[in-house]
């Protein structure tokens, strides 16, 4: 029996509140269909899981278990472009503050200047699991056993929940974050962000890597995990949220099934999503898009700057690599207008990382750089050469670069960026390896003098620290420097967003100058769907690396989709 909608007295009765006009539009909303199942070609479609327990630190933690598995905040997506709102919801990882709404969290207050206290929502349930748990409500314990786990874990990243000095369950539904002192990431930390998924407290009986113990109070459960293939999500029939259209509001998920594709061939998906075999395909690059559109008119499409900024990091703690005159060489020998209009055929930004155009004041624009910085993004051979002859290395030198085998654009950019350093004489010797390989090499710093990496922006201040900072996990350049250390920690520290902003763009100059990444383009994404995918409009993220709040609220028009032929 398909789920009957709530009127507008019974939401209130509930405790719901619709938005702003919202009861006052005069064009009726669709009216959604349950049942049928969505097949995602997700922005990391070429990705298997790469672990299911979260004390492991994995950053796709969110992405393979955040259907099940729920968090204190997640994306507002009544404030989407698409319902009228400012928000695109593509970011990896970043929620300014009124695109957040509470999750789990009910409400939250400073009780004074570094104690959160956060009420959480009543009456949400885990449902029961054979060999794990009987059926109860989601508790504060709940959230203080998820942070111990992640806290204490061996693999967790160096310096993240310094901030954090205990975590309490005052009463069963509020739980206190006593903070050492003010950080002003806190929403992102252990709210939204890649390490903060609540599980119950029984997952200390079970086996957390296998896949059939990922539990949580989600609108699915992970019904089936095919390794390299498919992960199979079924739709919670329990599940606490709704989605309000018009005047109503009605339970959801509204899909019974979500199945997220995993293909590694392009061709194989690409043709996938022509013949209706995926009903949104997330992630298309440029030079597929115009054949697309000619082949399969009928698809519709959102295109958005890529999150994640493209570049080689060099290993600054080796030589000839610690002689910034080297650095900047490299970067001068790279034409990046022309792989702008060539390579990317014109979708891309020359400049759009650490931070990302979508960051508001946080990002400064190239134009705006001093003089030092831009100059790095110009076509300069001859004063590469120059350089390199400066720091002694006038004939040039060898070294090892590694790349992920995972990502396309890639594999079919390292070779350019090879032949562009030839041509001042250094010779980049090209590793590819399998993605689990390629981040371990990182991870446990034993990766080579050249890291060929896409990095999420994900935040405006998380881009600087987690890329920069000493010893941080996402530091492939080993930078290190202790004053800029320092004002990383003046920046987790300022509560006021206008002195943060001044503070990124300061760092942004400085590190851009140091230049411990060659810096190359930011391409631009295609997502394109089928029409018979309702309510939604090319959303990628309800958090970080977060889709399931967007999937549980997309339903499928059955009867458009026979009609078309499928």
């Amino acid at each position: 029996m398909k789920p009957a909608s709530l009127t507008l007295a019974a939401l209130l009765m509930l405790g719901f509140c619709l938005s702003p006009g919202l009861a006052g539009d005069q064009t009726a909303p669709e009216v959604p269909q349950y049942g049928g199942t969505l097949n995602v070609g997700t922005v990391y479609l070429t990705l298997s899981a790469l672990s299911w327990d979260p004390a492991d630190w994995t950053w796709k933690g969110n992405h393979d278990t955040g259907m099940v598995r729920e968090q204190l905040f997640a994306g507002n997506l009544d404030n989407s472009v698409r319902k009228g709102g400012p928000y695109s919801f593509l970011a990896e990882a970043y929620l300014p503050a009124d695109s957040m709404r509470g999750e789990l969290a009910e409400s939250w207050y400073w009780e004074d200047p570094i104690t959160l206290v956060i009420k959480l929502r009543e009456g949400i349930m885990f449902a029961e699991r054979p060999g794990m748990m009987k059926a109860r409500e989601f508790v504060a314990e709940d959230v203080v056993y998820s942070y111990k786990i992640m806290n204490e874990s061996p693999k967790r990243i160096p310096t993240y929940f310094d901030h954090i000095k205990e975590v309490v369950a005052r009463d069963p539904h509020t739980v206190v974050f006593y903070f050492n002192y003010y950080h002003s990431e806190w929403p992102y930390r252990y709210g939204y962000g890649f390490y903060s998924l609540i599980v119950p407290r029984e997952m200390e009986k079970v086996d957390p890597k296998d896949w059939r113990n990922v539990h949580g109070t989600g609108p699915f459960t992970l019904e089936r995990y095919i390794q390299s293939n498919a992960q199979i999500y079924r739709r919670n029939p329990d599940y606490w949220d709704h989605e309000r259209l018009g005047d109503q509001a009605y339970q959801i998920p509204f899909v019974e099934r979500v199945v997220y594709r995993i293909i590694r061939d392009e061709t194989t998906f690409l043709s996938a999503l022509r013949t209706g075999q995926l009903d949104i395909l997330e992630q298309i690059r440029w030079i597929a898009v115009d054949h697309l559109k000619k082949t399969t008119p009928e698809l519709k499409w959102n295109r958005y700057l890529r999150g994640q900024g493209t570049f080689l990091a060099m290993r600054v703690d080796t030589k000839p690599f610690d002689d910034l005159r080297v650095r900047r060489a490299l970067n001068l020998a790279i034409n990046q207008r022309e792989i702008v209009e060539k390579f990317w055929g014109g979708h891309a930004e020359l400049m759009a990382y650490p931070e990302h155009p979508d960051f508001g004041d946080y990002f400064q624009p190239l134009e705006e750089m001093p003089a030092s910085i831009q100059e790095l993004f110009e076509y300069k051979p001859e004063k590469a050469r120059k350089l390199l002859a400066e720091a002694g290395c006038p004939a040039g030198f060898s070294f090892v670069t590694q790349v992920s085998t995972n990502d396309f654009a890639h594999l079919d950019l390292i070779p350019l960026v090879e032949s562009y350093l030839a041509k001042v004489g250094v010779t980049m010797k090209i590793q590819p390896l399998e993605y689990a390989s390629f981040l371990s090499v990182m991870t446990t710093r034993t990766h080579g003098p050249g890291y060929f990496l896409r990095s999420g922006h994900t935040n405006p201040i998380t881009s600087l620290r987690k890329s920069f900072v000493t010893d941080q996990t996402w530091n492939p350049s080993m930078y290190s420097d202790p004053k800029f250390d320092e004002r990383i920690r003046e920046l987790h520290r300022e509560r006021d967003e206008e002195k943060r902003i001044d503070i990124v763009r300061e760092l942004t100059v400085r590190i851009l100058d140091e230049a411990p990444y060659i810096w190359l383009p930011t391409e631009y994404i295609y997502t394109a769907w089928w029409p018979w995918v309702k309510n939604y409009g090319g959303e990628l993220r309800a958090g970080a690396a977060r889709p399931g709040p967007i999937y549980s609220r997309i339903w499928i028009d059955q009867k458009m989709k026979e009609e078309m032929g499928f």
